[in-house]
């Protein structure tokens, strides 16, 4: 099942993606959850699917505004440096643990939703990631059970600032400029993927391959990365986790490759979509 959030003739609302179109959840449902976030809270999934079973799509995909598929996460946490390759190019020691910081739902957009290259910047490099969606509550969560917690997942574009992101050993200015985050199109519920770690996320701007590699090469993989988060904070429906890019960053191509006004990215994981932003300019 794939499940979006939305704005249409002036409303926001969420949905199941069917084919070309999508059925508004916030109808066939009465009202009964106020979006997405809600629903995954009451773990109402199925009782969704039920709601739109029969029922034929209330807007084309073509004309409703795509937003974050979690517009209101109560956190979203990334993992820097999760696959070897971008290690390596980056120059970093190997950690016995996940590199960890934290982005706000405000910098993000949707997808077919403008990221926004910031004045103060020429470094503005693409991160494409796979994202999970947390299902359930969980602290102290063992690995053997972290795939239980999971919603979901979907595409993401860590979109980095990376002057901004240098000037200290903490990442966070260069993560949390303002639209420089990408989350869509849609969370595809672990019904269609029961194992993470068997896609391929592939990463082009203006067409051409920048990134490519399949989620068994994480580091630390997703069941880690869930215990390991909740023995410090508990994680709650609607979190999202950012796994980590793979090697190919922009910065670290010669000569380096940023994203620029009237460019194009995409982020592609198969089982789940393609994410789809063009870059505008601050100034713009």
């Amino acid at each position: 099942m794939r499940l979006m959030t939305f704005e249409a003739e002036g409303k926001t609302s969420f949905g199941i993606v069917e084919g070309e179109g999508v059925i508004d959840l916030g109808v066939a449902m009465d009202g009964k959850y106020d979006d997405l976030l809600s629903l995954i809270e009451a773990d109402a999934m199925a009782e969704a699917a039920a709601a739109a079973k029969g029922r034929s799509a209330d807007h084309a995909l073509s004309d409703v505004t795509f937003l974050p598929v979690i517009p209101n996460p109560h956190k979203i946490v990334c993992v820097g440096l999760n696959y070897e390759d971008h290690r390596i190019e980056t120059g970093r020691e190997p950690t016995g643990y996940p590199v960890l910081f934290p982005r706000y739902a405000n910098c993000q957009v949707g997808h077919a939703q403008p990221m926004v290259k910031p004045v103060n910047s020429d470094m503005f490099d693409y991160e494409g990631e796979m994202a999970v969606i947390i299902g359930k509550a969980g602290r102290h969560v063992s690995r053997e059970d972290a795939l239980d917690h999971v919603a979901g997942y979907s595409c993401y574009n860590d979109g980095s600032v990376r002057d901004w992101q240098s000037h200290t050993h903490q990442f966070m200015p260069g993560k949390n400029f303002t639209a420089t985050g990408a989350f869509g199109p849609w969370m595809v519920t672990t019904d269609d993927i029961p194992d993470p770690s068997a896609l391929t996320l592939t990463t082009r701007l203006n067409g051409q391959v920048v990134q490519n590699a399949d989620t068994d090469q994480l580091i630390f993989n997703i069941p880690f990365v869930i215990s390991y988060i909740s023995s410090f904070m508990e994680l709650q429906p609607g979190d999202v986790i950012a796994s980590g890019t793979p090697g190919g960053v922009g910065m670290k191509r010669t000569p380096p490759l940023f994203m620029k006004d009237g460019d194009t990215v995409e982020v592609e994981i198969t089982g789940i979509g393609t994410l789809r932003n063009g870059i505008v300019d601050e100034r713009a």
